[in-house]
């Protein structure tokens, strides 16, 4: 323990002491009241910044959670977590000046969502980092220590790791579902994102409304006690999601009265409560139900993290204070957010290189219902901001340098519900050289309860395309005309790969979307976003959406063939992966061994690839993932050079979870491929990258 944590510690002691029961429980609600006469603010610890600061007016919008994923660039999404802190510092420090306290102007923020994107029909799996733990833990510990900073012991903001957990929908019934899993499915899939949070140092964590096992996670003592704070040493704070301490009682009918769940949560170590429960913490003291120390330990905890954040400091100690409105929303912000979404969009088909077009003289015409949609850049969780760049934006201001390309629009058909009118503007598609159909979902058709139009409480009943914006793709692209579909979406949607000349799959890419879909339009940034989740070719293809088993889910577990598989994503250049060698060909137990993989990029174009390395098993059990991603890394490779990477396995990478949930290192064969997608499935498409493979054994 430094200096610094024991001289904190003793003043938060002195705090404690002088505080009745009821002043500290007050602490323990989200919209914490002052303690004026120990020196506490009121202070409103709930706040949002899951790609930018949000409901708290202007701010940068950073594409989407699920985009950034997809640009599997854990070192970019620092750098975004970064400029978010920057901007929610920046707008704290105005409004402590202007007096105001309220909720959406603090410094501790419930961001990133690390749940396992499961199951596609999900509407809060835009929020997530796609369905792979390994992905999910490199970006989400990167978001983290983009908040938080450098200094451990002064915080720049507060990260908060959601939804402890299996919390994955449907969203209709989180208030009182019960997850059931397996301890295989529990150590392998669903808490490994959720430990590597805490070993990045995590100042928060927050419990999911669902029951896991039985228990609400909330006041799971298997997962706040015995995993979280014991087996993992997790030393921040437990919050609440928002009322769900009261759904002990209201819904899963595991206590009768708020006093009784109160002290559930609390003796199980949830220390903040998003809601209205805790002030039934004090009833539960004075009968008997929760030991007030109980309640010392929480409050506790949550100074400290107040203190880490600087609360109690003098404004000369504050290395934050300077920042202020210059800071929120600046044009190396709005640089940044460019970049991620150029890096994000994938590029799933591009039939006889329809894509870059050239910039000789050509009509354009840009459609669809997601041409002009904000609300297909905004996805949810989102900040506001006076220049949102729409796709028909983006590409009219691209068109200004280039004379004799003339950019038209028509809607063609209908976000939300069928075509008004039959056959509507097709025919408008005969009169011009190429068609950038933008199509898809926006966030009023998937998302958390209560945010969308979605009939399932914002999770979707099927994942393929609505049906009447298929019938206008198919009416439009038989008249002949080029097309390049642009679909917007924050999870997998299924469609015929035959719909469009070519496919770009743009995710929610936020503020600068238009602009970053111009640039790769016409080739001044070549594509290089990779899929962080599967997409399934139907609904069909899916395991009830209830079930969390893993089984049929996921690259690792699917038992059907996908549309586009995990970690695929095109370019306008071509890579060849030509070889694989690892360091030795034995390993055992406390080793490593270095692999290196060399790739040529063969194209006219220079270009980054995400090289992805996957372990598998030669002899694979019933239960056993097909493979599991365990290292990858964005390059930059020039046209016709070379790249050769070395990456450094542990032998834990070689380990797989039993029936018991534990890790065990089984002797014999494994496979180390490495490619540009999962190998599992792999579809053999036009410029798609060969993998390369090597075994090693493992003693």
């Amino acid at each position: 323990m430094s200096d610094v944590e024991k001289e904190r510690l003793q003043e938060i002691d002195a705090m404690v002491k002088a505080m009745t029961l009821e002043e500290k429980v007050s602490l323990m609600l989200h919209d914490s009241m002052a303690v004026d006469r120990v020196g506490i603010a009121r202070y409103n610890w709930w706040n949002e910044c899951l790609h930018g600061v949000a409901r708290s007016g202007l701010a940068t919008v950073f594409p989407q959670a699920i985009a950034l994923a997809a640009t599997f660039d854990d070192k970019l999404a620092r750098e975004e977590a970064d400029a978010i802190s920057t901007e929610a510092r920046a707008k704290h420090n105005e409004a402590v000046r202007a007096n105001l306290r309220e909720q959406y102007r603090g410094l501790t923020f419930w961001t990133p969502n690390i749940n396992i994107f499961r199951d596609p029909r999900w509407g809060r799996g835009m929020e997530t980092y796609g369905e792979d733990p390994y992905l999910t833990s490199r970006m989400g510990t990167a978001f983290i220590k983009g908040l938080q900073g450098e200094d451990t012991e002064n915080l720049k903001v507060a990260a908060c790791a959601k939804h402890f957990a299996v919390h994955s929908g449907p969203e209709k019934d989180r208030h009182v579902f019960n997850a059931v899993v397996s301890k295989k499915d529990l150590w392998e899939t669903y808490l490994p994102a959720f430990k590597a949070a805490v070993d990045a140092g995590v100042e928060s964590v927050m419990g999911a409304y669902n029951r896991t096992l039985d228990e609400p996670c909330c006041g799971s003592k298997f997962l706040l006690q015995e995993v979280l704070r014991g087996k993992w040493g997790f030393r921040g704070h437990v919050v609440s999601d928002c009322w769900a301490v009261r759904d002990f009682h209201e819904e899963h009918k595991i206590t009768a009265t708020p006093a009784e769940s109160a002290a559930l949560a609390i003796k199980n170590g949830c220390d903040l409560n998003c809601g209205c429960t805790y002030p039934a913490a004090v009833e539960a003291v004075r009968t008997g139900l929760l030991d007030e120390a109980k309640i010392d330990e929480s409050v506790r905890r949550l100074l400290m993290t107040r203190f880490k954040l600087g609360m109690f400091d003098s404004k000369e100690k504050d290395k934050w204070a300077g920042l202020g409105k210059k800071d929120i929303d600046s044009p190396e912000h709005r640089a940044l957010a460019r970049k991620v979404a150029e890096n994000s969009f994938v590029l799933l088909k591009n039939k006889d290189k329809l894509l870059p077009f050239d910039r000789k003289p050509k009509r354009i015409l840009v459609m669809g219902p997601a041409s002009v949609d904000v609300n297909a850049l905004f996805a949810n969780y989102y900040g506001l901001n006076s220049r949102m760049v729409t796709f028909v934006e983006g590409m009219v201001d691209k068109s200004r340098d280039m004379p004799g390309v003339v950019i038209d629009y028509v809607q063609g058909c209908q976000m939300y519900s069928p075509n008004i009118q039959n056959g509507w503007t097709v025919g408008e598609v005969e009169h011009v050289d190429a068609v950038i159909a933008c199509f898809g979902l926006d966030n009023a058709m998937e998302g958390e309860q209560g945010e969308s139009i979605a009939s399932h409480a914002g999770d979707r009943d099927y994942i393929e395309l609505p049906p009447w914006q298929l019938e206008y793709l198919k009416a439009m692209h038989e008249r002949g005309t080029p097309i390049v579909l642009v679909l917007t979406a924050g999870s997998p949607l299924a469609f015929p790969p035959d719909i469009a000349d070519a496919i770009l799959f743009a995710w929610y890419p936020g503020e600068e979307g238009g602009n970053a879909l111009a640039n790769i339009i016409f080739g001044d940034v070549v594509p290089s976003g990779h899929l962080p989740v599967t997409f399934p070719a139907a609904t069909s293809d899916l395991p009830p959406f209830d079930d969390y088993a893993m089984k049929g889910r996921t690259y690792r577990y699917q038992e059907k063939k996908p549309l586009s598989p995990f970690g695929f994503g095109l370019s306008y250049t071509t890579f060849e992966f030509k070889e694989i060698r690892l360091s030795r060909q034995k390993l055992s137990a406390g080793e490593s061994v270095d692999v290196s993989v060399l790739v040529e990029n063969t194209g006219k174009y220079d270009a980054d690839e995400v090289v992805q390395l996957y372990v598998s098993k030669e002899k694979k059990k019933a239960d056993d993932p097909h493979c599991s991603l365990r290292e990858f890394r964005r390059v930059r490779i020039g046209a016709g050079k070379q790249a050769s990477l070395t990456f450094s396995l542990p032998v834990s990478a070689f380990e797989s979870i039993n029936e018991e949930g534990e890790s065990v290192l089984e002797a014999g064969s494994y496979l180390l491929t490495a490619g540009d997608c999962a190998p599992v499935d792999a579809l053999e498409r036009e410029g798609a990258a060969k993998a390369v493979s090597t075994k090693i054994e493992i003693a």
